[in-house]
């Protein structure tokens, strides 16, 4: 139902009243949320809200209660539907399908056939990214498995600072990467990493943690596929993951947003990025330099 003026709180109060067994909000315009502030949970200036009821639900008894509730004559614009019961949290993997970045480097399900040419020199990583962000699928990913598979990782060292399912850390171990540490502050993330990791046979390669201050040294590979503001709160702390010589990409990053990524990232005391690489894909920039 779209909100309109509504009070999304009431709304969503009045839906729990009558037995919603789950809520979600969504865009029911085209203003984007794209990073949240601190304890900050905020909607959209045109906003729908959904609720998923069991079958035997009085709607016509939902229905009153909103009129009375908000004192309206109609509900506003809304649509009833009878879903099949599914696992709805897992149902948009259907159309998660192998993927080819670069010259080599496949992401694809588990037991999925892949189309590619037998003779290649061809890396596969099976993925399933459970509840945490990061298939492929979404541009600022594709562009740090693009960078990676271009990349002569044998014998480094990488750290994924903020991991989501893991995929860019087992995309540089399968690349050939000697180790690397995942770091993210998300428990889901946190276990999807350790499976994918098992599922692609580099466990014993891949350091998982959500605890910053376990990381030590520095590496030869940094990728932060994260967004504009926290890559910019922690540039000084992701820099000086790196090592000298070593090179940085970050993504995450809308085109818009750019320049004051760059910035905060030049200015750092004894770091500087040379010959800034700014690469954009669907309105997403990566920016890749290294550490002199």
């Amino acid at each position: 139902m779209d909100l309109g003026a509504l009070n999304p709180d009431s709304v969503e109060a009045v839906f729990m009243q009558h037995g919603a067994q789950a809520i979600s909000f969504t865009d029911a315009g085209n203003h984007p949320v794209l990073l949240p502030g601190a304890d900050e949970t905020p909607l959209w200036p045109d906003s729908r809200i959904t609720g998923l009821f069991p079958t035997d639900t009085d709607l016509h008894s939902l229905e009153e209660d909103l009129l009375s509730s908000f004192e309206l004559k109609a509900l506003p614009q809304h649509r009833v539907q009878e879903l099949a019961d599914r696992p709805w949290e897992r149902e948009w993997l259907k159309d998660f399908h192998a993927m080819c970045f670069g010259d080599r480097l496949w992401v694809s399900p588990d037991a999925f056939e892949i189309d590619a040419d037998p003779t290649a020199n061809v890396v596969i990583v099976r993925l399933d990214p459970g509840l945490a962000f990061g298939t492929g699928t979404h541009p600022s990913t594709a562009l740090c498995l693009r960078w990676l598979d271009g990349l002569n990782l044998d014998g480094l060292r990488v750290l994924d600072y903020g991991c989501g399912s893991g995929i860019l850390a087992i995309a540089a171990l399968s690349l050939g990467a000697k180790s690397a540490v995942a770091l993210d502050n998300d428990g889901q993330a946190i276990t999807a990493t350790r499976e994918n990791a098992r599922k692609n046979g580099i466990e014993d390669s891949l350091f998982v943690t959500q605890d910053v201050a376990e990381i030590t040294g520095t590496f030869d590979i940094v990728v932060a596929n994260i967004l504009a503001e926290p890559l910019v709160q922690n540039a000084e702390d992701i820099c000086d993951r790196l090592a000298q010589g070593g090179s940085l990409a970050l993504s995450g990053i809308l085109a818009e947003q750019a320049d004051s990524v760059i910035e905060a990232y030049h200015h750092l005391i004894e770091f500087e990025l040379s010959a800034m690489d700014e690469t954009t894909d669907q309105t997403w920039v990566r920016l890749v330099g290294k550490r002199i």
